[in-house]
Order: C-alpha cells, then sequence, then structure tokens
C-alpha cells in the first residue's frame, strides 16, 4: 500500500512523470514535483484538475548540482518514495560532433541522478524513504552504434542503480530500475519509431507505481522479449544491429 506516501518526482516534466504524478495522487499520495518547467507543471495541475493542496512543485535542474543538498534541505517533506525521471537527448550523430550535447546528457541522465540520490539515501533524518526507482532505458543494455553515447549514459545509470540497491538492502529500501523500450513522448516525436514498439507513458507510468520487489521491470511483453535477445546475442550479431 502507497497511501499517504509523500513521492519526490525529479524530472517532473517528463511525460511518464506527469502519468505517475496522476497515479500517485489516485492512490493517496503526496507529490513534490520537481522541475526547471514549473510554469509547465502547474498548467498540467490546473488542466487535470488535480488537488493542488497535495502537490508541491519545486525548482530543481540536475545540473546545477551545487545546488541539491540546499534543495533536498528545503523540502517540508522527506520522501517515502523518490523517482528519478529527468531526460535529455541528442541523436547520436549529433553527440559525436557536440561534447556539449554529450556533455548535457551525461549531466542529466546520470551524472545528476548520483547526486541527487547520494544526498537523499544518506540522510539519516529521514528514516522512512522506502523505495528509489530510476526511469532508465534498454538503450543502456548493449551498446549500438546507433545511439552508444546516450546508451552508456543509461548503462551507467543502471550500474548506479544496481549498486545502490545492494547498499540500501540492510535497510530494507528498494530500489528499481525502470528498463523501457520507446515510449510515445515529446522527445521521440518525429524520430519515425515503429509505431507497434511504442509504448505510451500511462502504460510505463503503472509499471513506476507498482513496482515490486524486482530490480530490472521491462514494462511491456514485446519489450521483455526484446531485452532477454539484447542480452544474449553474441557480440558479432550486437555488432551488426542498426
Amino acid at each position: 500500500m502507497i497511501v499517504n506516501k509523500t513521492v519526490l518526482i525529479l524530472g517532473a516534466n517528463s511525460d511518464v512523470a506527469k502519468e505517475c504524478i496522476r497515479l500517485y495522487i489516485a492512490e493517496g499520495c503526496s507529490i513534490i514535483a520537481a522541475s526547471r518547467s514549473t510554469g509547465s507543471l502547474e498548467a498540467f495541475v490546473r488542466s487535470h484538475r488535480l488537488p493542488a493542496d497535495r502537490i508541491d512543485i519545486r525548482y530543481f535542474d540536475a545540473t546545477a548540482f551545487d545546488s541539491h543538498a540546499a534543495f533536498y534541505e528545503s523540502l517540508a517533506a522527506k520522501p517515502h518514495i523518490v523517482l528519478y525521471a529527468a531526460g535529455f537527448q541528442v541523436t547520436n550523430e549529433e553527440a559525436l560532433v557536440s561534447w556539449e550535447g554529450s556533455y548535457r546528457m551525461m549531466q542529466v541522465l546520470y551524472a545528476g541522478a548520483v547526486s541527487i540520490l547520494n544526498l537523499i539515501v544518506m540522510d539519516k533524518d529521514n528514516p522512512r524513504l522506502e523505495r528509489i526507482v530510476g526511469l532508465s532505458s534498454l538503450s543502456g543494455v548493449r551498446g549500438r552504434k546507433s545511439n552508444f553515447i546516450y546508451g552508456s549514459t543509461k548503462a551507467a545509470f543502471n550500474q548506479y542503480l544496481a549498486g545502490l540497491r545492494q547498499y540500501l538492502f540492510p535497510r530494507q529500501v528498494a530500489v528499481n530500475a525502470i528498463v523501457a523500450g520507446y515510449i510515445r513522448t515529446k522527445l521521440t516525436a518525429g524520430l519515425g519509431l515503429p509505431e507497434s514498439l511504442l509504448l505510451e507513458p500511462a502504460y510505463v507510468a503503472k509499471a513506476v507505481v507498482t513496482a515490486g520487489n524486482r530490480f530490472v521491470i521491462v514494462p511491456g511483453w514485446k519489450w521483455k522479449l526484446i531485452y532477454r535477445v539484447l542480452k544474449s546475442l553474441p557480440e558479432s550479431l550486437v555488432a551488426r544491429l542498426p
């Protein structure tokens, strides 16, 4: 049961995170929705007629590492559940010629997560922390020539979450990695992805909110199959993938 829990969502303006807000509210939780796009979140809350008194909207920049400690200390209530859903992506072609794009992906998708999550898990004054969920990607499962720079940040994130799960096991704090395939979001719009493989944000959000004890959670049976194939393919065959 997650009734009456406080949920901190970092990167709350993502399409999946917004659906998580709706689901957590329906479960009776209070939300701390943290993002650089506070205006967009306020508009989302109004347009969906969500209870504003249960949603605390805060400014959070995953790349502003020096601000993370002050951000966390300013929270009126420390979280039971934390979701890291901050996202940023440029194409592999752009990342190869633009260090700025590569570096920002590293900051948002990996370094920012480590910075803020380390602060949260080392807070000895918050004994009610019970779950950390990271929104990850199948791109981090194997290196592929089409997206290996983005994928490397997700692979690093997955490894961090795996170690964090072990570190927090004695405290009975669950850690989950939602390893998702293609999601129909503003980040993937216009990329020409296969329609039959696109997951709806609400579907992925349900996997987040209902996460149990498994570490890796892959939403959708098609993507579960793809995940298993990717994990087992020999390198010679992975090299032939797009």
